[in-house]
């Protein structure tokens, strides 16, 4: 990249917690390879610490999965929204202003930089109300901009993703795929219904469908799987 250019900058949302984002994001990253440098931005990791000795970070399963430099910005111990885990604990964490500030300084020195967002996209990363949708807003201000939203396969999916999907255009956010987090072997009538659904009832494609389990290969096995995944 010539000093001249800024990188894009993918975020990566959910429509809930638990659907996939991790596991998408590092699909994403392996993606990105093909275009040029990538850094992976955890802004705020919740869930961590001496009282949860097996959890294992967001960004080190990206990491693991896929090698790609990767940042963490905040850890907080309990396994709560960012700004109730803030809150209970006593601790100030940044504004979303500082992770975007932060994020665009990556920009420049890379081609691509994945943010991964905690848990669904109203989510608030700080303390002062700033949200997962607010810090794509606050980025794409001065900054080429794509949000992917990660959703589940099965019943309840299409309310849900069409919330999400409509929250983003009110902010003039038009997300650039969905992701499907975890694609079952042995698909239910709902899921496969869903697959033809999801893109119909919100406007965006079906860009990736993740299969189920993905996220337990190893990185070989991980990065020779993507490139087929966007056409299960």
């Amino acid at each position: 990249m010539s000093s001249q250019e800024v990188g894009r900058v993918v975020v990566v949302t959910g429509t809930d917690t638990g659907v996939g984002k991790t596991i998408a994001t590092a699909a994403l990253a392996v993606a990105a390879r093909e275009r040029g440098t990538v850094s992976v931005v955890k802004p705020v990791q919740t869930g961590i610490g001496p009282e949860y000795p097996d959890e294992v970070a967001d960004i080190d399963e990206i990491y693991r999965l896929t090698g790609c430099a990767t940042q963490e910005y905040t850890r907080l111990e309990d396994p709560l929204a960012p700004d109730t885990a803030a809150r209970r604990r006593g601790v100030t964490i940044p504004p979303v202003k500082e992770y975007a500030d932060r994020i665009r300084v990556l920009a420049e020195l890379h081609d691509t930089v994945i943010v991964e967002g905690a848990g669904g996209l109203l989510v608030r990363l700080d303390t002062d109300g700033g949200t997962v949708l607010d810090l794509a807003a606050e980025l794409a201000e001065s900054l080429p901009v794509e949000v992917y939203v990660v959703t589940r396969a099965g019943l309840g999916t299409l309310n849900h993703t069409e919330l999400t999907v409509a929250t983003l255009r009110d902010r003039g956010l038009e997300p650039a795929g969905l992701v499907i987090g975890s694609w079952p072997a042995d698909p239910e009538l709902a899921e496969r219904c869903n697959l033809d659904d999801l893109p119909r009832v919100t406007g965006v494609p079906v860009t990736w469908v993740l299969p189920e389990g993905a996220g337990r290969l190893e990185r070989d096995d991980f990065t020779a799987g993507v490139p087929a995944w966007p056409t299960l």
